[in-house]
């Protein structure tokens, strides 16, 4: 019945009503929709009449089955809003659903691929060498009035010996094959194959024991299991976890038992042990749950009866969305919510446990006395116990970082500006910010995943708000799906190209600017781009400031490093080369590197955004770009928001914290660049407020705060220049608080890495060896602390960390003694 629903009946309606429209569109010359409202005004009348006849007739399953049909229908019709709200053009419009066809896409989820379920082939499979791909249904889009055919899907068609049923190991991602062959430890069997060169190579194919190995330890038991887990039996921390033992892990509470398998867990540094995350339930709602279980199925035959329904309930929302998923390993966040049906399922169960327990308690003792009795062990063994575990991580009375962070990103940006992002989380807050509290409607915030397609390229064009359309000089056909998804960069000029001929060279239709060899693709025919700047321009916008002027660069140099720029990017050259410095074009500080199209030299932080501007800063040291600190500094300092991030009453999960990371690394930023410009009391009231807005205690220190440490001794000491070699050394002390504040925070760090090396060492050789990345980071910022501190004259400091580093070497692994002093 679902395979009916999801396969046949749902799309079946709306590939009906395509077929209606481009009778009536590309037949009879209608306007758009037209079809689609006639097929649902013949839709619902046959419905009609068809409920009229069968009542008539007392045709009865026929009845049923029209009614019930119908019921579906009722419920889908909901999907209508989604279309009415796309024909009105709002600001957001994922997807653009205003026709059957895109509705059909946006239902199919067509943007997030497909995944192989009953057949298909393994992560290695090479394509077939006779019929690689197969072309598939047309994708329509709306054109002069009708309805044209943008390009085909396609399906990639698999060397068939490397084909399976059940495929549970299909993604061809490095990091992603990586996982599998680490889940199901894969030894595989080898095959001679032809790669693409025509040269055999012999590679190891999956068994399919293998296959249901990593369906059993990575989908079955971390993907669900651990999450059912999680609800019944307890949690170790609110951290994700990608199969390690430190982090995201089901737990009973009972370290006897969580020892066997993650280690002790009576010793753990404060890092995991103060995580308002870890949940003990003592395993007190499974064993209820269970005790319900085993009361229904023996409660006579209408009791198994009922036992059916709700295990078909519990399984189909439960393991069977598990194969159908088909998750590959590594997943962006926590995927426990896709189950959360099979946990209300079973909680149906720990209700009938009362009554299990009842009974139990009635062969003891009185009627009354037993109800009683089991009414209060279950509320206290359950819902007190979850709620007494779960209310501190799961209240967020007073956390506003979110929408005050998503604030602080527009904040950065001049008036009129465009903002790039990537992702959900990037750019969701910024909408929520400007959508609903109607701040810096002026700002446009560009996602740069959406930016691929020709929808949302298309509502970058249009006004939305106090934001001009984007100055995207490309027309709707020319980057329609399909047309130039996607441009070859190619050295067939030796010399730099000026960035708005490339643009002009793309954008043409002349076969000439066409690779016929491939499909009669676009291409940019130079590696090397160079945009022209108008300094007129540059100074009349306030791009930089004003002193700043002698450092204009005459032309900034684009090189392309990959073989092709996809359609985002093609958008972003465009821009800059249509802008002229008229608006501030910012990237989000969160924006990949892969983004930057190379323009990272030019980049100046402004706040939680890199702003494009005509000054070339060679990035170093981990940092993009440069700096303008009195911009800076006056957005952190006095117009940012941080959504009570230190109010020791809100709790910070992971993706809080992952946050901080950002928030102190703009700080450090910050007060480095006013140390440059020799202004030490603004860059230590900078690190200051880093400290009180991410204290330790809320956010424990870690590798990003020897940042902070240097920062703090640069500002209390002097340079000298020595006059033979040129080179500078540390000089006197004249900040000593400054130096003070250091130390404090390095002590703080080494102390939070001594504890962790402690746990870490203590744990048995085979759960050690699952955490040598932790213990090597922890080593690693000892010994950096050891040799900062002693760089900077902080002798006293600097021996007591290396002593310390060494004692713990001393006892836990001689072998490696010694290694904790200065290089």
């Amino acid at each position: 019945m679902v395979a009916f629903v999801l396969y046949l009946f749902i799309p079946g309606v709306l590939i009906l009503a395509q077929w209606f429209e481009l009778l009536f569109v590309n037949g009879i010359g209608a306007p758009y929709n037209t079809g689609t409202i006639i097929y649902m005004v013949l839709l619902v009348s046959l419905i009609v009449w068809g409920v009229k006849y069968t009542v008539q007739k007392k045709k009865i399953l026929a009845n049923t089955i029209i009614l019930g049909l119908a019921v579906m229908l009722i419920g889908y019709s909901s999907y209508a809003l989604i279309m009415i709200r796309s024909i009105a053009n709002p600001p957001m419009d994922q997807n653009n659903p205003d026709n059957v066809f895109s509705l059909l896409s946006y239902l199919n989820r067509d943007q997030y691929g497909s995944t192989p379920l009953l057949y298909g082939q393994y992560y290695n499979a090479p394509l077939d060498t006779e019929n690689p791909y197969s072309k598939g249904s047309a994708n329509y889009v709306e054109r002069n009035g009708k309805y044209e055919i943008a390009d085909y899907k396609q399906s990639a068609n698999y060397d068939s010996r490397f084909m399976t049923f059940f495929p549970r190991m299909y993604s061809s991602t490095p990091d992603h094959v990586k996982e599998y062959q680490s889940w199901a430890n894969i030894k595989g069997t080898p095959i001679q194959v032809t790669n693409r060169e025509g040269e055999s190579q012999r590679v190891m194919k999956p068994t399919f024991m293998e296959n249901l190995s990593f369906f059993f330890s990575y989908q079955i038991n971390w993907m669900y299991w651990r999450y059912f887990m999680w609800n019944f039996s307890g949690r170790q921390n609110d951290n994700q976890g990608y199969g390690d033992i430190l982090n995201g892990n089901w737990i009973t509470g009972f370290n006897f038992l969580d020892s066997m398998r993650l280690g002790d867990q009576n010793h753990l540094p404060k890092t995991l042990a103060n995580n308002r995350g870890k949940n003990k339930y003592y395993m007190l709602p499974l064993i209820l749950g269970l005790l319900g279980l085993f009361f229904q199925v023996n409660a006579g035959l209408k009791g198994k009866q009922d036992f059916w329904v709700v295990m078909a309930l519990f399984i189909m929302t439960g393991l069977a969305i598990l194969v159908f998923l088909n998750q590959e390993p590594l997943q962006p966040r926590e995927r426990d919510y896709a189950y959360a049906g099979s946990f209300y399922a079973f909680a149906i169960w720990i209700g009938l446990g009362v009554l299990s327990l009842y009974q139990l308690l009635n062969k003891v003792s009185p009627a009354k006395t037993s109800a009683i009795l089991a009414t209060a062990l279950s509320l206290v063994a359950v819902p007190c116990v979850m709620a007494d575990q779960n209310w501190d991580d799961h209240d967020r009375s007073g956390r506003y970082t979110t929408r005050d962070l998503g604030r602080d990103y527009l904040e950065s940006c001049a008036p009129n500006a465009i903002i790039f992002t990537n992702g959900d989380n990037d750019t969701f807050p910024l909408w929520y910010a400007q959508m609903v509290e109607g701040v810096r409607t002026d700002v446009r915030v560009c996602n740069l995943s959406y930016f691929q397609t020709d929808w949302y390229v298309d509502q970058m064009k249009r006004k939305a708000y106090e934001s001009d359309p984007l100055p995207i000089k490309f027309e709707h056909n020319q980057y329609l799906q399909g047309t130039r998804d996607v441009i070859y960069v190619l050295d067939q000029i030796k010399r730099p190209v000026n960035l708005k001929e490339a643009m002009d060279f793309v954008r043409s239709d002349d076969p000439g600017t066409k690779l016929q060899q491939a499909d009669n693709a676009s291409f940019i025919p130079s590696k090397q781009l160079f945009y022209p700047v108008d300094k007129t321009a540059v100074l009349a916008n306030n791009v930089i400031d004003p002193k700043d002027a002698d450092k204009i660069v005459p032309q900034m140099e684009i090189k392309l490093t990959g073989n092709y720029v996809t359609k985002d990017e093609l958008m972003i050259l465009d821009m800059i080369a249509n802008n002229n410095w008229k608006r501030p074009i910012y990237f989000a500080i969160t924006v990949g590197r892969e983004k930057y199209l190379n323009l990272q030299d030019y980049f100046q932080t402004e706040g939680f955004a890199y702003r494009l501007v005509p000054v070339k800063t060679p990035s170093s040291g981990g940092q993009v770009g440069g700096i303008r600190t009195d911009v800076m500094y006056n957005n952190i300092i006095n117009k940012f928001k941080w959504g009570n991030m230190n109010d020791p009453k809100v709790y910070l999960d992971e993706n809080n914290i992952r946050m901080s990371m950002n928030v102190r690394n703009s700080f450090v930023k910050l007060a480095n660049g006013l140390l440059d410009q020799g202004k030490r009391d603004s860059a230590i009231a900078v690190l200051d407020r880093c400290n009180e807005l991410v204290p330790d205690k809320k956010v424990t220190y870690n590798y990003f705060n020897l940042l902070m440490v240097e920062s703090y001794y640069r500002a209390a000491h002097t340079l000298v220049k020595n006059a033979t070699t040129d080179s500078l050394s540390i000089g006197a002390n004249i900040f000593p608080s400054a130096a003070i504040k250091g130390n404090e925070v390095a002590k703080v760090m080494a102390r939070n890495c001594e504890e962790e090396l402690k746990y870490y060492f203590t744990l048995e050789p085979r759960f050690r060896a699952l955490v040598q990345d932790e213990l090597q980071r922890s080593f690693y910022i000892m010994r950096e602390l050891s040799n900062l501190s002693e760089h900077y004259g902080e002798k006293v400091l600097s021996d007591e960390i290396a002593t310390r580093l060494n004692n713990l070497l001393s006892i836990y692994q001689p072998e490696l003694a010694g290694q904790g002093l200065k290089k």
